[in-house]
């Protein structure tokens, strides 16, 4: 009997109707918590990437932290964090985007990528592009240059891929779901 061979896909569970009605909400703690498929996730995100020049990996808050360290161990380059407003500890640079419902801030310390650092900005999942180009606004600010952006998921209706491409980005991701 031919056996069958899951996608990342296959590992990401949808819950409906949260954190509000009429949304299919994309859970990956189900991927990170099988190993295989954890594993998968890492190696299909570095791919488009192995041989090209990547000095540090950067991880959106919360769910970029997990990924991007695990890539950046296996790219054996830096990992290096974006969070919300107030977050860390030392000297940052901040950057406002827009949500659904009023704005948000994220920050990053002002000292932790040097002028002309390539890097591989990495989260778990593509919407509007919004958090990803404030992202990508703080890298460049302080000088670094993004070679892509890589993601688990990609919901195309909210045009996040479209936005950061008309920034000039290459966007990956390794999988897409229709609808919200």
């Amino acid at each position: 009997m031919a056996q069958t061979h899951k996608t990342v896909k296959d590992y990401i569970r949808t819950i409906v109707d949260f954190p509000h009605e009429g949304i299919m909400f994309r859970d990956v703690t189900t991927l990170f918590a099988d190993p295989r498929g954890f594993r998968m996730a890492v190696d299909q995100m570095l791919h488009p990437y192995a041989g090209r020049r990547i000095d540090k990996v950067v991880g959106l808050e919360a769910r970029g932290f997990i990924l991007g360290g695990a890539v950046a161990h296996q790219l054996g380059t830096g990992f290096v964090p974006i969070r919300k407003k107030g977050k860390l500890p030392h000297t940052t640079i901040s950057q406002e985007y827009q949500l659904e419902y009023g704005e948000a801030i994220v920050e990053i310390h002002d000292d932790a990528i040097e002028a002309g650092e390539t890097i591989l900005l990495v989260d778990d999942l593509l919407a509007t592009g919004g958090t990803a180009e404030a992202g990508i606004k703080l890298v460049e600010r302080l000088g670094g240059q993004i070679v892509g952006c890589a993601f688990v998921v990609d919901l195309p209706e909210l045009g996040g891929r479209k936005r950061l491409e008309g920034m000039g980005m290459d966007v990956h991701a390794l999988c897409a779901f229709e609808g919200l």
